[in-house]
């Protein structure tokens, strides 16, 4: 064999060997996530913080209760709610009298104000901000003044979960890159599933 084959056999696997992925299997994948500590009033506050961001005033006070979390006051997420169910469903005057309610010190968002415009059309079809109305923008305005009413109450507007998520996904994607494990596919399941080697 000439010494050119031979140079390429060796380049070829070295090639190899480099782009081969590391192989974890499931037990030592196991080993070293029972190795991460998570305190459980972390897990209980992450999962309360979805509860009331979201508005799950039943589930949040029975997770409370079962739990033994701080207190929450459920008040504020009703009305929350109230506020939130008022916009979706264009209703405009109830939207802003619960807002007031809720802080009357508190600006109203611009898209609220905009809304208010369309009390003033009986054929809010040829309205200029007659868009306002369309399902997508209220659900829209819903959300930002949720989160504005969030704000205001001292709460995060965005629960941490979904962004928890994102990064679990995110990091097994660049681990996918460099190594078959044991990686969770269905997120609403958690269920390792066996690296595919």
């Amino acid at each position: 064999m000439s010494l050119f084959w031979i140079v390429i056999r060796q380049l070829a696997e070295f090639e190899a060997m480099a782009t081969s992925k590391k192989v974890i299997t499931r037990e030592d994948w196991e080993k070293k996530l029972n190795d991460v500590k998570i305190r459980k009033e972390d897990m209980n506050k992450l999962v309360m913080n979805f509860l009331v961001t979201e508005g799950y005033v039943d589930a949040a006070e029975k997770f409370r209760m079962e739990s033994g979390t701080e207190h929450i006051d459920l008040a504020t997420i009703t009305d929350r709610m109230a506020v939130k169910k008022a916009v979706q469903c264009g209703n405009v005057e109830d939207a802003i009298e619960k807002v007031n309610d809720l802080n009357p010190e508190q600006s109203f968002l611009e898209e609220l104000e905009r809304t208010v415009a369309l009390l003033a059309f009986e054929d809010v079809t040829n309205c200029p901000v007659g868009e306002l109305l369309d399902i997508s923008q209220r659900l829209k305005t819903a959300s930002e003044v949720n989160a504005a009413i969030l704000t205001s109450q001292s709460h995060e507007k965005d629960p941490k979960l979904p962004s928890l998520l994102k990064m679990l996904v995110w990091a097994q994607n660049q681990l996918d890159e460099k190594a078959a494990y044991p990686r969770i596919n269905n997120l609403s399941t958690a269920m390792l599933e066996d690296p595919a080697v």
